[in-house]
């Protein structure tokens, strides 16, 4: 459920095998700004929300969107959303993400713990 009452809707996101699968607008939103625009990436989160990738905890709107910066600055890369699986008030998306970085392509667990309709946690693992 929405702040304004509503409830959250998903969002159908084409992937590069023919497949369709349904996020909810907030993930759909991160993803689909993920390489492109720091600062919509950022707003797709709450202003406390909290990232941990590669170990590392970015704490904050503001961390999130230097978190974004550095590892977009250091890697081109894209993700391509093929899973979901939506349990225990979270949703994990199963990403191939593909780039310039050592081991690509490699397959990743994205764990989102939303808040309304922002993301307050995300978790990537492999």
């Amino acid at each position: 459920m929405r702040r304004d009452g509503c409830p959250v809707c998903s969002t159908d996101v084409q992937t590069n095998t023919n497949r369709s699968i349904t996020l909810p607008p907030p993930i759909a939103a991160y993803f689909a700004a993920d390489t492109t625009d720091i600062d919509r990436v950022a707003r797709c989160f709450t202003e406390s929300a909290v990232v941990i990738d590669e170990r590392r905890e970015h704490r904050g709107r503001l961390a999130i969107a230097r978190w974004k910066a550095e590892s977009t600055a250091k890697y081109h890369y894209t993700s391509e959303p093929r899973t979901v699986d939506a349990s225990r008030g979270e949703v994990t998306v199963g990403a191939r993400v593909t780039g310039d970085f050592p081991g690509s392509p490699v397959d990743l667990r994205y764990r989102f713990t939303l808040e309304g309709d922002t993301i307050a946690r995300l978790e990537i693992t492999t």
